[in-house]
């Protein structure tokens, strides 16, 4: 008998990349349905259109169903993939914009962004999460493609859901390193430890051998990432993700959104061009403009790691998943996003060596940061919710932190039931709630 998929979130831009993921599979996983589910009809028709005509040209034999009725979506699913956005691109677009008036990095997962995307977020996904445990199948596997990914997969596990996070920067270096050495990408295994958004990869292991030196010693040639010159890389003797240039370059990531430019307003562009593209009858394939959407990879990662849950394959990939004393600096019931082994009863997370002492200071730091904003997000305690921005490593100084909340709690009011009485003025209209 074949499984059930659900992907809620299912009108987003991300899907038919997707859908072409699991397509791509049909030998090992077997898919009797896949269900694509959205509060948005209309968007869904369009999206679940380009969904069903790849599907169509592959030869895909499995049923799929779109529909905005969430109980019938979830009933009897394995897998439950979550790629919601609350409040829409304009709820991203305050969060990148807003912070800048303190002084503040504007980001939608990291700093005083990600802080206002993770309240809207976490309620939902929990409720979604307690349906999933009510509808879905017993053993069933909330797989969260939701940011920000660490803070939204710790609540779901803190709460007793059967949930991993996935995130693609460590697929998209794995592919990059694959290409630089002309190898597979399965021949690449990367140590890309850390929490979501906040990683370091400490070896790239080609064949069983590290070439991070080989990588470190040619960075000034290379330029292995923008933010940071080679001589910085090999005192750090590795290389940090893609989000740590907002906590290694502050000041010059400030300077250049206070000159105006969004990375909301690129992708409402993108997202606007790439509807009027799927709506095209003929198309049935994903267009190549969906490659500066962001996400590159997401299909081949969240296709990857749903087969190996399925499967038992015990592969190793990047998750977002309980520590368990594999990073000793951090707790046990800490998220934390490393290596695991893919089992079928969950990932394995491979032992690690400690973390350098200045990658353990920010990695503690952050993860208080975000237990205090789930407290916050689940109780709308606003006490709770100024000491987590008090404690987030970009927010400068307790006057900010206060002043960001009232903005925050004000601008997101139809999003936070929870805060109610607790927040005055002003609101980001409740029509640009959307899951996707």
């Amino acid at each position: 008998m074949g499984l059930k998929i659900v992907v809620i979130g299912g009108g987003s831009t991300y899907t038919p990349e997707l859908v072409e993921g699991f397509a791509n599979r049909t030998a090992t996983l077997p898919i009797d349905e896949l269900v694509l589910h959205d509060i948005d009809p209309d968007r869904l028709d369009v999206v679940g259109g380009l969904a069903r005509r790849i599907l169509g040209r592959l030869g895909w034999p499995g049923r799929l169903v779109t529909t905005t009725d969430r109980d019938a979506a979830l009933d009897g699913a394995a897998f439950v993939l979550v790629q919601l956005r609350i409040g829409g691109q304009a709820a991203r677009h305050l969060d990148e914009t807003l912070p800048l008036d303190f002084g503040a990095i504007g980001q939608e997962t990291t700093g005083a962004g990600g802080f206002a995307k993770a309240l809207r977020t976490v309620p939902v996904v929990l409720s979604l999460a307690d349906d999933v445990g009510r509808r879905a199948l017993p053993d069933a596997w909330i797989v969260d493609f939701t940011n920000p990914v660490g803070i939204v997969t710790q609540a779901l596990i803190d709460a007793g859901h059967r949930a991993v996070g996935l995130c693609n920067v460590a697929i998209g270096f794995q592919r990059r390193f694959a290409r630089r050495f002309g190898v597979t990408p399965a021949q690449v295994e990367l140590e890309h430890v850390g929490l979501n958004h906040l990683t370091w990869i400490r070896a790239v292991r080609v064949d069983g051998v590290d070439r991070l030196p080989e990588l470190l010693a040619a960075a000034d040639d290379e330029a292995l990432i923008d933010f940071l010159p080679g001589d910085v890389l090999r005192t750090l003797g590795a290389i940090p993700s893609y989000y740590l240039r907002y906590y290694y370059a502050t000041d010059e990531v400030l300077a250049e959104q206070r000159a105006g430019h969004t990375r909301a307003r690129d992708v409402i562009e993108i997202e606007q061009e790439l509807l009027a593209l799927y709506r095209d009858p003929s198309l049935d394939r994903k267009p190549e403009l969906l490659e500066q959407r962001g996400g590159a990879f997401y299909s081949e990662a969240a296709a990857a790691l749903i087969e190996s849950l399925h499967t038992d394959a015990g592969d190793v990939q990047i998750v977002d998943v309980r520590n368990d004393g594999a990073l000793p600096d951090l707790a046990y019931s800490d998220v934390v996003e490393i290596p695991a082994r893919i089992r079928r009863d969950g990932p394995q997370p491979l032992s690690l060596a400690p973390l350098a002492p200045e990658m353990r200071g920010l990695a503690q730091h952050l993860k208080a940061y975000e237990r205090l904003t789930i407290d916050a997000a689940a109780t709308g305690d606003r006490e709770t919710a100024f000491r987590a921005l008090l404690a987030n490593p970009l927010v400068p100084g307790y006057r900010a932190a206060s002043g960001l909340l009232d903005r925050i709690l004000a601008a997101n009011v139809d999003h936070l039931p929870a805060f109610a009485g607790s927040r005055s003025q002003g609101s980001l209209s409740a029509t640009t709630r959307r899951e996707s």
